[in-house]
């Protein structure tokens, strides 16, 4: 794992997106197409907003949505489908963008999107780690086990208010209990990892993650497993590191 510390989150957003995109190109170069997945939420805000101004023939561009509420419509303000259909889909109109449709019935969502998937082996995974220490929507407890690519998880309270916090829900009431998240297993087989994670809320999160034993308590610590993963973190998050 490579870990690069920034000044501040714009220049990590910056620094995330310049080498994601270098793999996006050098995918291209090779196959003649690239596969990615993306995550969202606050900490992707910079990242996203860099990336989307990369020199990327994104028309050769396969993108898959990472997780997403169930029962949240696609047109709600907190819902992951309009955030990348704004921040990303519109802006650079990529070949095809697989969305999760959190409105459909789960299990046949979670089947359909892991047939596709098992069709396009993932050259990027842009992913952030939440204040409680998840990877995608898998908080912990986290099944870090899972053969299935996308499941139906169960976010916790601390996840919830997380969401609250960024300004996403008006009330915990409103945040949904469940979503349809991406498994780690599905993740960690992406041939690389650009994880990028600002803010001085989630030190503790990066420091568990970096600096204890790889546990379902700590979801994202599984990325010590993985043997490309670049951690991209400010001032502020890596302010608990060793």
């Amino acid at each position: 794992m490579e870990i690069v510390i920034s000044e501040t989150k714009q220049a990590l957003g910056k620094e995330a997106a310049l080498r994601g995109a270098g793999f996006i190109r050098a995918a291209i170069r090779e196959r003649g197409e690239a596969n990615i997945i993306l995550a969202t939420g606050a900490s992707q805000f910079e990242m996203l907003h860099a990336l989307v101004k990369e020199k990327i023939d994104w028309s050769r561009v396969i993108a898959f949505h990472l997780d997403e509420y169930i029962g949240l419509t696609k047109t709600h303000p907190a819902s992951f489908r309009r955030y990348l259909k704004e921040r990303f889909a519109d802006l650079v109109s990529p070949g095809t963008f697989v969305y999760i449709n959190g409105e459909t019935d789960p299990e046949q969502e979670c089947t359909r999107l892991g047939k596709l998937i098992s069709k396009h082996p993932i050259d990027v995974a842009f992913v952030g780690i939440g204040e409680n220490g998840h990877l995608a929507f898998n908080d912990p407890p986290a099944d870090i086990e899972t053969e299935e690519s996308y499941i139906v998880v169960n976010l916790d309270e601390d996840c919830r208010r997380q969401q609250m916090g960024e300004g996403w829900f008006a009330t915990l009431g409103d945040v949904p209990e469940k979503a349809i998240s991406m498994s780690i297993k599905q993740i960690l087989k992406s041939k690389t990892i650009i994880c990028s994670v600002p803010d001085l809320r989630k030190a503790k999160a990066v420091k568990n993650t970096l600096e204890g034993s790889v546990t379902p308590a700590v979801p994202a610590s599984v990325l010590q497993r993985h043997n490309a993963v670049w951690l991209y973190l400010d001032k502020e998050s890596a302010s608990m590191l060793s």
